[in-house]
Order: C-alpha cells, then sequence, then structure tokens
C-alpha cells in the first residue's frame, strides 16, 4: 500500500432516512478504518430524505463528508452522487447498515491493490459466505426469480448482483459511474452489465453478515422497477451510453 496517497480508500455511504441507522452503525466503520495505516475517507450521501437535517447532523458529528441528492431519486443516485465526489485510489460502497464483516474492506483491497483486479464484489452464494437472514416468503420467492432471471440474461453466472458491498479501482469507478444511468435498486446489475462488456476484471468474495436492518425494498412496486430497469440497459448499451 502507498500510504503516501492522499487518499487510498474512499467509502461511500448511501442512505435514506436513515440517521438513526447510520449513528448506531457509522462508529463501526469509523473505529476499523482509524486503525488501519492509510488514509482514507467516508462520504453519506442522503437520498433526499426530509429529515431535517438529521442525516447531515450525523455526518457532522462524525467527521464524514455529507452529500445530498435534492430529491428522492434511489439508491443507484445516491451512490453514483458519492463515488463521484470521491478522490480515493480505490472506492467502496456499503449499505448504511454496515452489513458485512469490517474485515472485507481489507479483502476487498487486497485483490484490488495486490491481485490488480478491476472490481471486487460481495457474493453471499460463496461457499465461505454466512448470510442469516428470515425474509418474507413472497419476497424470497421474488428474489429468487429475479436473481435466476439476471443471472442467466443478463448478467452472464454472476446471480448474487444484490450484495450491499462493491470495490473499485479509481478509474474504474470513474469510467462505470460516468455512464451508468439506472437510480434504484437495478443499478448494481447495470455495474456489472457494463463491466462485462467492458471485460473488466472482476473478483467475487464471501461475505459475512455482521448487522441486517429492517430493509427498505417493496418487493411489488421495486420488482417491478427492476424489471422495468433491465430492459432500459439493454436499450441505453444499443444507444451506445456504455461505451
Amino acid at each position: 500500500m502507498n500510504i503516501s496517497d492522499p487518499v487510498y480508500l474512499s467509502v461511500v455511504v448511501p442512505s435514506f432516512k436513515s440517521a438513526g441507522i447510520l449513528e448506531k452503525n457509522l462508529p463501526v466503520l469509523l473505529s476499523y478504518l482509524k486503525k488501519q495505516d492509510y488514509t482514507w475517507e467516508v462520504i453519506v450521501v442522503d437520498d433526499g430524505s426530509d429529515d431535517h437535517g438529521a442525516t447531515e447532523a450525523v455526518c457532522s458529528k462524525m467527521g464524514c463528508v455529507f452529500s445530498q441528492n435534492k430529491r428522492n431519486m434511489g439508491k443507484g443516485a445516491a451512490v453514483r452522487n458519492g463515488m463521484k465526489k470521491a478522490s480515493g485510489r480505490f472506492r467502496i460502497f456499503t449499505d448504511a447498515d454496515i452489513p458485512y464483516d469490517l474485515d472485507t474492506i481489507g479483502v476487498i483491497l487486497k485483490f484490488l491493490d495486490f491481485k490488480e483486479f478491476d472490481i471486487v464484489m460481495g457474493d453471499r452464494n460463496l461457499q465461505d459466505s454466512a448470510y442469516f437472514l428470515k425474509i418474507p416468503k413472497l419476497r424470497k420467492i421474488t428474489s429468487w426469480f429475479f436473481t435466476c432471471f439476471v443471472g442467466t440474461i443478463v448478467t452472464t453466472n454472476y446471480f448474487d448482483t444484490q450484495c450491499g458491498i462493491k470495490g473499485f479501482k479509481a478509474e474504474i469507478a470513474d469510467f462505470i459511474f460516468q455512464r451508468a444511468r439506472i437510480d434504484e435498486f437495478a443499478f448494481d446489475v447495470e455495474i456489472i452489465y457494463i463491466s462485462l462488456k467492458r471485460r473488466f476484471e472482476i473478483k467475487r468474495i464471501p461475505v459475512r453478515l455482521r448487522n441486517q436492518e429492517k430493509s427498505t425494498v417493496r418487493v411489488l412496486r421495486h420488482g417491478m422497477v427492476m424489471f422495468i430497469d433491465l430492459f432500459r440497459m439493454k436499450i441505453n448499451n444499443m444507444r451506445g451510453y456504455y461505451k
């Protein structure tokens, strides 16, 4: 690691009405980062929450960079906002509840820096993953169908597109997020779709669940939007937006 870099690692955390979740979980992330021998920044992007400045206040108290979408646009738009503000040599995004063991960050950096992969993403289906989560039956069925459809038709055997931690080299992040257009939850699929089109080197790693807050996913509404967005990706690709 070249710790003389102005910023070695940027961590982007999208947030929507999550001030309480951030206040509880950001200290865990910050405690881990403060023990490392590299420079870092944490960028929290509020996706248009009407919380009277609560999220900004949490970020200010904890020394994180704060950014905000003027209106609620979706998780993809929040991550894109944060990635465009990031200055780190390597860039990771994860969820506001910091769901996975912090050691995952070190594993991601190892593969990005020393192994020279372009992208490293968590995969909850890998053998060494520990991901125990009770979810409603309808969501489980819908998630299974979406995963099979995406992995077979769109992302060519990359089935766990929605795992909430992914890392990038800076130049790869710049390329992807300057071209990405999907604002809501299917943005993860778009990231992989662009990466496969450009033949970027992708490494999948197992993840271990650290914490799980209540999901903001609404199965019927978000499920329908995600399927529509999959077809939008195909159209975007035909129009040359991902070149």
